[in-house]
């Protein structure tokens, strides 16, 4: 289930002139009989409220007073989440002639046309309030302070995410919580403005428009309001053509496959950051200690200590909380043991809380073998938000492959990855272009849709470029992937194990060496051959094909591409064995 919270908007959405009448209230009741939970998210302050509409026992937590106020109805405890503005500008009002006005624990409200009066107040005294309107009523709460606020703060007692919840509301000061939620619907005698910014608008008004929504909750989740959801799809790549490719945040599985190397940690990380941009929570399974430098989320289990499975699930109680399972400390054998132990209880969790809302198994075919007996594949079923990246589909048992509705290949033979794939799920291998890719790219089957593979611009993230930087910039990359440099008749043999020695090695090297591998474009070839950077590739290129160049120039724009893209220390020039040449600054 992914909607577990139901957040309602008072007076204009669940109310009609103050009152809630029986069929909204039956629906009310009907959907918490369905396991989900039911927020009021009103401007009303308690007191108000209280002596208005007598159940609510119906709501787990009630947000007054536009967010100021947090009120626990099971145990009638109140918490305030801001402090009151100080009673000499409740005074000042007062002898301006603002009135009616009411004082809640923390609001201050009046009606239009008072709102300059108050707005005058407030500059006047230095005040850190705001003023927020809601039809004809003029509310005055401390900065920063609003009904999203005050359901973040409901939400989070709940353990509950906003991702799992839907928000209804009809005026102005229901905008602020209903994007905070998932989905935001709008009843159909809201502002214009709401039903603008809404993800749905009911065909009723009212309470009638909250039985309607209730009741797509209850028939399918309110599946069919997918489609209406975009603004939450997260960013894999590009095509050809430069339109984007996403994917739903929610329901999907995913299967990235390619040898080591090819680029499948690229997309994991981009897509892995992206998640934690939107505060979507994720578990990362990580046999091998790959992700254990992820900035953001907590790392449990280290090489000396195995993470435990009660661990693991005691973390996932915060509901942003996103962690890096690392089982680089259990014996390989009993990793897959582990995991099949883990599983159930994710999913136990997810169905209480929503979360963690993407599961991603690293090495999937260590952890969820081809030779996994049927009980263990028995519980593939109904496991959704997973991504599995393997080396190989056909190594991965059959009824998680079974669950997949995207496959993406990356390397030197992604058609026979995704054949491959087709071989084990027992249908067609899809048609599709053929042979290698070029670093970064990778071809894509959304099977779901039955769409033919197309090819893909991967779009890393910060995460993976930093790696990427550091690993290229300073690593040690081995000696069929180093330049050398060798010079027109072969008598030199400079290795460049990295880019920082690159630029060493070129400023120390004489200029026929290093115009005899510009004219033969030997710099953009290792570029994008062996640091797969196809940007600073073509920069090269554009420097190779400058015909009039001399070597100190092309020496300089050369270095000025590699800096452009990589963060350098600082080092003098090596000195060139074999050269009678002085080091030379480009």
């Amino acid at each position: 289930m992914r909607y577990l919270a139901l957040c309602c908007d008072y007076d204009g959405t669940l109310a009609l002139d103050g009152r809630v009448d029986e069929p909204t209230l039956a629906a009310l009741e009907r959907l918490l009989a369905s396991g989900r939970r039911l927020v009021l998210v009103t401007g009303r302050e308690l007191d108000d409220l209280q002596a208005t509409f007598p159940r609510l026992d119906l709501f787990e937590r009630v947000v007054a007073e536009n967010g100021a106020l947090l009120y626990r109805p099971g145990t009638r405890e109140e918490k305030l989440l801001a402090a009151r503005p100080p009673e000499k500008f409740v005074d000042a009002l007062r002898r301006r002639g603002v009135g009616p006005m009411s004082v809640g624990r923390v609001i201050v409200a009046t009606w239009r046309p008072h709102e300059n009066a108050v707005l005058d107040t407030i500059r006047e005294q230095g005040l850190d309030l705001q003023v927020i309107f809601n039809k004809g009523a003029v509310m005055v709460l401390p900065a920063g302070v609003n009904k999203a606020t005050g359901l973040a703060a409901a939400l989070e007692e709940m353990g509950l995410s906003p991702h799992n919840a839907v928000g209804v509301g009809d005026a102005e000061n229901d905008h602020a919580f209903l994007k905070l939620c998932e989905c935001s619907v709008a009843v159909a005698n809201a502002l214009p403005t709401v039903k603008e910014t809404a993800d749905f608008t009911t065909p009723a008004d009212h309470g009638a428009g909250v039985v309607e929504l209730i009741d797509a909750l209850a028939a399918d989740d309110i599946a069919g309001l997918e489609s209406r959801l975009t603004r939450h799809h997260l960013l894999l790549g590009t095509r050809a053509d430069g339109s984007e490719v996403r994917v739903p945040p929610y329901g999907i599985n995913l299967l990235l496959v390619g040898t080591s190397g090819s680029g499948k940690s690229t997309l994991a990380m981009g897509l892995l950051e992206r998640l934690l941009e939107r505060k979507y929570s994720f578990c990362v399974i990580d046999p091998e200690g790959d992700y254990e430098t992820f900035e953001g989320v907590v790392c449990l289990g280290t090489a000396q200590r195995a993470p435990g499975v009660d661990e693991v699930i005691q973390l996932f109680s915060k509901p942003e909380t996103s962690a890096v399972v690392n089982l680089v400390g259990l014996p390989i054998a009993d990793r897959p043991t582990f995991f099949l132990a883990l599983l159930p209880r994710l999913q136990e969790l997810r169905a209480r809380t929503g979360r963690p809302h993407w599961l991603l198994v690293d090495e999937t075919h260590h952890l969820q073998p081809a030779t996994w007996e049927p009980a263990a594949q028995a519980q593939q079923q109904g496991l959704r938000g997973v991504v599995r990246v393997t080396v190989h589909p056909s190594l991965i048992a059959p009824a998680a492959l079974a669950t997949v509705d995207t496959v993406v290949a990356v390397g030197t033979t992604p058609h026979d990855m995704l054949a491959e794939f087709a071989v084990a799920v027992g249908q067609p291998a899809p048609p599709g272009p053929g042979g290698a890719l070029e670093p970064g790219e990778a071809l894509v089957w959304n099977r779901s849709a039955r769409e033919t593979p197309f090819l893909m611009r991967i779009v890393p993230g910060r995460t993976e470029r930093r790696r990427h930087s550091r690993k290229y910039a300073e690593g040690e990359l081995p000696p069929e992937r180093s330049f050398f440099f060798r010079g027109p008749e072969g008598k030199l043999n400079l290795r460049a194990q990295n880019l920082i020695l690159f630029l060493q090695l070129a400023d120390g090297v004489d200029d026929e060496t290093w115009m005899h591998h510009l004219r033969q474009g030997d710099y953009s070839h290792w570029f994008r051959e062996a640091i797969k950077d196809r940007d600073l590739a073509a920069e090269a290129r554009r420097v190779e094909g400058l015909g009039g160049a001399s070597p100190a120039e092309s020496r300089g724009l050369i270095r000025a591409a590699v800096e452009k893209q990589y963060t350098l220390p600082a080092a003098p020039p090596l000195p060139v064995p074999g050269t009678d040449a002085a080091p030379k600054h480009g």
